[in-house]
């Protein structure tokens, strides 16, 4: 992709590294670090998510087990032994930011925590990721645990073209059981732009003393979605903002090509007929930035 500086003079990015893409196509509007192997948190979630709605069923039951529990950092307090259907675990994954929902996420379907994360990192590769290497799946710090910007962007991509995933990552709260207690969990997203944002539309937080704030954002306008990173940046909301605003602001997206429409007629010769016409199967549309339009 070729990287387009949207800030004018000498703008300083306030993140060590960050992306924004256009979400139907992918083009890189504006990068600046965008390569650099960096821990991402709990933006790691995204990818946990992503898998567990391609591999399973939302109505699987995934239990709790011994590894599951007492996992440090952000939990949903999942007991040892408690079960959850997969669409309530996934909820607490990716509002509460669960760790302890990620390791009963990863060891139902990989078998073990280990088997789960090779299965992640190859994903990522299949998506075009380069630098990207999974060891947990909840981002906790783990020497050699990294993306890029650039890569988590993919990521977010992907899995933003699940409508299950979109409507996970768009809930502001939720409610899920809670065995043992007479009232259920309520998960809070922690992704304030979703409230604060016009055309928010997810995706995930994610802070470690290592890795920093990390944030993975998008936004709709229109018929365009942006969808951004920021990895360890302290103003992670704030630049998130700013570079979706610029984004709205310097681009567009063009429709060249409606479905059904006619491109041109082309001859045909011994055939049943003398042409045949070439019609569009899709609009096809990119975006451009307006002063060169």
């Amino acid at each position: 992709f070729a990287l387009i500086l949207l800030y004018n003079g000498a703008a300083k990015a306030d993140a060590r590294a960050e992306i924004l893409i256009e979400g139907s196509t992918g083009r890189v509007l504006y990068a600046n670090n965008a390569e650099a192997a960096l821990p991402m948190a709990s933006t790691t979630k995204i990818m946990t998510a992503l898998l567990a709605l391609e591999l399973c069923d939302l109505n699987d039951t995934v239990t709790a087990g011994h590894n599951a529990f007492g996992v440090p950092g952000t939990s949903i307090y999942l007991s040892e032994g408690e079960s959850l259907t997969l669409l309530q675990m996934l909820m607490g994954l990716m509002l509460s930011s669960g760790n302890d929902a990620a390791v009963a996420i990863a060891e139902h379907i990989g078998g073990s925590v280990e088997n789960f994360c090779a299965m992640m990192t190859a994903r990522a590769r299949e998506l075009g990721c380069k630098n990207t290497v999974f060891l947990t799946p909840h981002g906790l710090p783990k020497a050699g645990h990294q993306t890029t910007a650039h890569d988590l962007a993919l990521i977010a991509r992907e899995a933003m073209k699940n409508k299950t995933f979109r409507s996970i990552v768009a809930t502001q709260k939720a409610s899920i059981p809670w065995a043992g207690h007479d009232y259920e969990r309520v998960l809070t997203n922690k992704n304030r732009l979703l409230s604060s944002y016009q055309g928010a539309t997810g995706i995930k937080t994610g802070y470690t003393a290592a890795a920093g704030r990390c944030l993975v954002f998008s936004a709709q306008r229109d018929q365009m979605e942006l969808i951004g990173v920021v990895l360890n940046c302290p103003d992670w909301f704030d630049e998130a903002e700013k570079l979706l605003d610029e984004g709205f602001d310097e681009w567009q997206m063009i429709t060249l090509l409606s479905k059904d429409e006619a491109v041109r007629t082309l001859k045909v010769e011994n055939g049943a007929t003398d042409h045949v016409d070439v019609i569009a199967a899709l609009d096809v549309a990119g975006p451009v930035r307006l002063n060169d339009w």
